[in-house]
């Protein structure tokens, strides 16, 4: 703090602290005048309550000016007399930093061992879990949920249904987080509504769902001819390309027959952060664990 601001906390400090002093001094021996029935005179309800006097207990006021004392001695060893550092040199700077230093240590050790074990036996190690978990609500929670159960508002992936965009592999799922993706769905309203609407019907028959069989063989050599580019003639998806598998019943945008349509009509842009910037390589490599764990947990429910 400024040299002003110094002087005016310690002139604080003195003026507070001699007031206690001097109150230590003076209470015991003050004299209150009392009526003859050793009550000051203050009443209250008519007469039927009067204010009584006794003294301070002894074990009150030992164990307060114990505490005065504390105080300065407090004052002496630790910050807080304006500048004055204290004769200990402490301070929580100081603490923080060392305690910083600690915890890297222990991070240091840790990591270490994390780098011996690939993506998927590292999805097992309990602590390499609980660390990911961390690394996972701070970072990917805000698209990705809380729950890890992804958004279709945002076109992020549910990470807990053991589906994969870009494959499962160790080296995909770090590739991802490491270095982001970026997904194009083209628009394909050029096309006309009515053939829009016939492809809709394709795409829910091809994932098992109820669905127009008439519209849906109309709409059979569109999507043979420019569909299958990237999500093959059997609609199962091209993980190379990070187009998914159409099969599955599992909808990155929602399932409804209007989110379908408005991704095939409008065509979709998806794009997952790289965050190489932000997080080590270390880091990285056990949030992927992590990732691939709650894959498993899903496959479990």
């Amino acid at each position: 703090m400024t040299t002003g601001l110094s002087i005016f906390v310690m002139v604080l400090v003195v003026i507070n602290m001699g007031s206690i002093f001097f109150l230590f001094l003076w209470a015991p021996r003050a004299r209150i005048p009392v009526d003859a029935d050793g009550t000051t005179g203050h009443s209250w309800a008519s007469g039927a309550i009067r204010e009584g006097l006794h003294r301070l207990p002894t074990w009150w006021i030992v164990l307060s000016f114990a505490m005065f004392i504390s105080a300065f001695a407090y004052l002496i060893l630790y910050p807080g007399f304006g500048n004055n550092p204290g004769t200990l040199g402490w301070s929580s700077h100081g603490q923080w930093r060392q305690a910083s230093a600690a915890n890297q240590a222990k991070l240091h050790d840790l990591e270490a061992r994390f780098n011996l074990y690939t993506v998927h036996q590292l999805s097992h190690d309990a602590q390499a879990i609980a660390m990911g978990a961390r690394l996972f609500g701070d970072n990917c929670a805000a698209c990705h949920g809380t729950d890890a159960r992804g958004n279709t508002l945002l076109g992020a992936p549910d990470l807990a249904d053991g589906v994969w965009l870009y494959g499962d592999s160790g080296k995909a799922v770090t590739t991802s987080i490491h270095n982001g993706r970026a997904g194009v769905m083209p628009a394909w309203k050029a096309l006309g509504e009515d053939t829009v609407d016939n492809l809709v019907q394709y795409v829910l028959g091809l994932s098992g769902r109820p669905h127009d069989a008439a519209m849906a063989a109309r709409a059979e050599p569109i999507f043979t001819t420019t569909c299958a580019a990237c999500h093959g003639k059997d609609g199962t998806g091209n993980q190379g390309l990070g187009a998914p598998d159409l099969t599955d019943d599992v909808w990155k945008w929602g399932r409804s027959v209007e989110a379908i349509h408005a991704t095939i009509h409008d065509g979709r842009q998806g794009h997952m952060p790289n965050w190489d910037a932000r997080l080590t390589d270390s880091q990285i490599h056990v949030l992927a664990a992590y990732v691939y764990h709650l894959s498993q947990q899903g496959h479990e429910r």
